[in-house]
């Protein structure tokens, strides 16, 4: 196998399972969760030999992968669109971890009670969209794995999820498809305007001397990139659909949602907006730190006052990707790096927690804080997994949570000191309601009998015990991202002028 073809098989490895899964019975339970979960295994291998490859000093464009696509005749321009794979430190750090959590949720969808095939057929279709929207090299082929991504999740929150899931499932697709649609009239404009799709050939056109665009057009079309992946971030006051979707999708979606999908949007941010539109994107950088605090302390004071934990969880989130966005704003290689760690950082610490919640939903039939009571007596490890996730997400040092804390608002306070200052009340609120919660849950009053309750067990310890090693090794080790990141960080910069 040559290393070009390394990322055409990762990408759409998870098909392959799909193609083992339609000649399946639909009966065949057991059957059916193994191929599922083994089928998330090629992408995962995959994904950590690119990650050691770059590890032992060789290049990641050795992995790139270019064909000739689709050919057209406009008006006046000969159109190309190639097939284009390929990474950098940023998009290999989002593959790494679409790989891990793809494959951990398969293992928490063993709980799935009904129509295993046809969940799992989703399942993996949704993984290589996520994994093809982190290596395309062209917009076009982005936005086709962008939308693969939107149609497998609808259909999983609307059959799979709870009591008010069509709902919740609508929301989504209204939400990320207005979000979506905006993105394609980004990038059929510049198609038009510079007759390529290519990332980095937009990045030279664009910011010439002899740009094809004028100064209003480029801050036209950034802010409707900020709108576009604010949608999927979310940023408020766009956020009102993803609040549905954690409560009412099934646990182990929303591990990918949560730790992957909502990361779309910071991923877009990163790599197009301020990529693509540097010099625009100073102007509003101080909006999008502005936007992020109100994030921060938004989703803060708000989850302090929820009774379901499914909906502290959901806030948190949304006061989490403040602080990508607090980072993003900064404008400086600390802030921007902070963003990045967050964005791992929070992937991975709300996939254990979710996951958590899925097992303590699977005993005991309920999420509600006041009901879980006294859950220590009864499941002193989850009790204990779940005590630890929460250290991890206030930000205690040791643990992933606080090096991205502390980057994103060194970052800030560099440039914006007054409002970084106004931003540490949410992370101080973030301590106060995930303590609450989480006390509340493990030694608060019971009002049922945990004796008899199972605790964790056999499968359940591997997405409880990787997470939690993945999180402690980038909180005592963060050279484990901050090493892949430092030439795609230095290329940033040096778009910025910084």
């Amino acid at each position: 196998m040559s290393l070009s073809s390394v990322l055409s098989i990762l990408v759409f490895s998870p098909l392959l399972g799909v193609t083992v899964l339609a000649f399946m019975k639909n009966t065949q339970e057991k059957a059916i969760k193994i191929v599922g979960l083994l089928a998330t295994l090629p992408a995962l291998l995959l994904a950590l030999a690119c990650y050691f490859h770059y590890q032992a000093g060789k290049d990641l464009g050795d992995f790139s992968v270019k064909a000739n696509w689709i050919n057209f005749v406009g008006d006046k321009k000969y159109f190309h669109v190639a097939y284009e794979l390929g990474l950098n430190g940023l998009s290999l750090i989002m593959v790494v971890l679409t790989a891990i959590i793809a494959t951990l949720a398969a293992v928490a969808s063993m709980h799935i009670k009904k129509e295993w095939k046809g969940y799992f057929m989703l399942f993996l279709l949704l993984e290589t969209g996520m994994l093809g929207v982190f290596t395309s090299l062209n917009l076009i082929l982005f936005f086709i794995f962008f939308e693969v991504t939107l149609v497998p999740m609808f259909f999983l929150i609307g059959k799979w999820g709870y009591f008010e899931k069509e709902k919740a499932a609508f929301s989504f697709l209204i939400y990320n498809g207005l979000g979506s649609a905006i993105l394609l009239i980004v990038i059929m404009v510049l198609f038009a305007k510079t007759g390529t799709s290519n990332i980095h050939d937009l990045q030279q056109i664009v910011n010439a001397a002899k740009s094809p665009l004028s100064g209003s057009v480029k801050m036209g079309l950034l802010i409707a990139l900020l709108i576009a992946f604010g949608v999927k971030l979310p940023i408020f006051p766009l956020h009102s659909w993803m609040l549905r979707v954690h409560v009412q999708a099934p646990p182990s979606i929303v591990m990918i949602h949560s730790g992957i999908l909502l990361k779309i949007g910071a991923f877009g941010l990163i790599r197009f907006a301020m990529g693509i539109f540097p010099e625009q994107f100073k102007d509003v950088a101080g909006v999008l730190a502005f936007l992020g605090v109100i994030n921060l302390l938004y989703g803060a004071f708000l989850a302090f006052i929820q009774k379901d934990f499914k909906m502290v969880l959901a806030y948190s989130s949304i006061s989490h990707m403040g602080i990508v966005l607090i980072g993003i704003g900064a404008l400086n290689a600390t802030g921007i790096q902070g963003a990045i760690f967050q964005v791992v950082s929070h992937g991975l610490i709300s996939a254990l927690l979710f996951f958590l919640v899925g097992v303590f939903y699977e005993r005991t039939d309920t999420s509600l804080i006041e009901n879980l009571g006294g859950l220590a007596k009864g499941m002193p490890l989850a009790a204990g997994f779940l005590l630890a996730g929460a250290m991890a997400s206030l930000g205690l040092p040791g643990m992933s949570g606080f090096v991205s804390e502390f980057m994103a608002f060194l970052g800030l306070f560099k440039d914006m000191p007054v409002l970084a200052a106004v931003g540490t009340i949410g992370i101080i609120m973030t301590a106060a309601y995930l303590l609450r919660a989480v006390l509340g849950m493990t030694f608060g009053q019971a009002h049922r009998e945990f004796a008899g309750t199972m605790d964790l067990k056999g499968a359940e310890f591997v997405p409880v015990l990787t997470l939690m090693f993945l999180i402690v090794l980038i909180g005592v080790y963060p050279s484990v991202l901050s090493s892949p990141l430092k030439t795609a960080l230095e290329t940033i910069m040096l778009g910025l002028g910084g």
